[in-house]
């Protein structure tokens, strides 16, 4: 990475692969999957690492690393992956560091799929793990084994937007020298950045807000490269690589990141002010809002909301239906982050896999909602949300 930083807003648009012979102006695609050397001697030097190059796009490919670096810029990391998807980079976060006995510390609220790889599949391997509330902050450390490695969490968490304070964590983190991992998805780098508050690695499904337009699914890790190197040989060898393609669409799609997101924020704050004040809503969450049990720890932390609301309709799954079936401009649908606004019911999609007990305790209720806000015009999306709600 070059040692010069400039704003975070020049750094997602000027960050760029070096140019070729032709003079693009904008970065090309490199659909290949392999690439070609010079000699058998080249080619050697190549594989054994003593010189930097693409060997195999399983491994690097111009467009991955443009995206890469990007990101290591954004979040201010040293380091990082590209994987096929957000989840892929979860298991990535996970296996390329965990081993057989090793216990992981991890906050309740996270999403589903995160949930079912701690809880389904790691322990296949003699991996345990133990949740802690975000209301309880004060039992974490006696939650804490002789054989935990990793404080894994979420915050904003998916859906009901519970927070973690990112500097306390930090520092229980250094206190038990564990691995400090955060899901950075819903705030993205624009309006938070763990690293600065002692996290190791930052984690993102580039799904959601990074692609901004429902196109491409991806992930990406970024941190330390004490760490890094761990997850880059895991990812090397099993192969949840991102494709060119997509890369090159994250890549283009960070140089709007700030006025999407600035956008994104705009229109949640708008509808979470007017779903707080509506007869047949019990509660809205959203970061920012007035009556967000810890808006003063979002306004430390983070530089603005967010683009997601959740609320808990009045009458249950039944209302719940009701509405999401009333929405006409709003589309149904279980992604998040895309210019279009999306509502979710994560009781029975998202978070379905979930007991009801598990549920209850992270405050998915069969009436509660995720509205993920998008770009239109705030008026209409209101007045959707109105007539819906009835």
């Amino acid at each position: 990475m070059p040692d010069k930083k400039n704003h975070f807003e020049t750094d997602a648009i000027r960050t760029q692969t070096p140019t070729t012979g032709e003079r693009e102006h904008s970065t090309p695609l490199y659909m290949t999957s392999s690439f070609t050397f010079d000699s058998a001697e080249h080619a050697r030097a190549m594989f054994a690492r003593e010189i930097e190059g693409n060997v195999y796009s399983r491994y690097s490919n111009p467009n991955t690393d443009e995206f890469i670096e990007k990101m290591c810029r954004l979040e201010g990391a040293e380091m990082g992956v590209a994987t096929a998807s957000g989840m892929a980079g979860v298991f990535g976060c996970l296996a390329g560091l965990l081993g057989q006995g090793d216990h992981v510390l991890a906050s309740r609220s996270l999403f589903g799929s995160s949930h079912q790889i701690l809880s389904q599949i790691l322990p296949r391997w003699g991996i345990s793990f133990t949740y802690a509330d975000v209301e309880s902050p004060e039992k974490w450390e006696e939650l804490i084994k002789p054989n935990t490695k990793m404080l894994f969490l979420e915050t904003p968490s998916n859906p009901g937007l519970d927070l973690i304070d990112l500097k306390w964590a930090g520092k229980l983190a250094k206190a038990h020298d564990l691995i400090y991992i955060v899901d950075n998805c819903f705030a993205t780098p624009y309006l938070q950045r763990p690293i600065e508050f002692g996290a190791d690695l930052v984690q993102h499904s580039a799904t959601k807000f990074i692609d901004g337009q429902g196109r491409a699914i991806g992930g990406v890790i970024v941190g330390s490269e004490k760490h890094m190197e761990d997850i880059q040989f895991f990812a090397r060898h099993t192969g949840p690589a991102l494709s060119p393609f997509n890369a090159w669409l994250f890549s283009k799609s960070l140089e709007t990141l700030p006025v999407r997101m600035e956008r994104h924020c705009d229109n949640a704050e708008v509808l979470a002010n007017f779903l707080g004040d509506h007869k047949h809503v019990n509660f809205v969450k959203y970061p920012f809002h007035k009556d967000h049990p810890q808006l003063e720890l979002a306004k430390k932390q983070m530089t603005r909301g967010g683009g997601v609301v959740c609320f808990e309709i009045k009458g249950g799954y039944e209302k719940a239906k009701l509405f999401i079936d009333k929405t006409s401009m709003v589309s149904r649908s279980a992604n998040l982050g895309d210019t279009r606004t999306i509502v979710t019911h994560p009781a029975s999609t998202t978070h379905s896999k979930l007991t009801e007990e598990e549920r209850q305790a992270v405050g998915i209720t069969p009436g509660l909602i995720r509205i993920a806000v998008g770009l239109e015009n705030s008026k209409d999306i209101i007045g959707d949300v109105e007539q819906a709600l009835g």
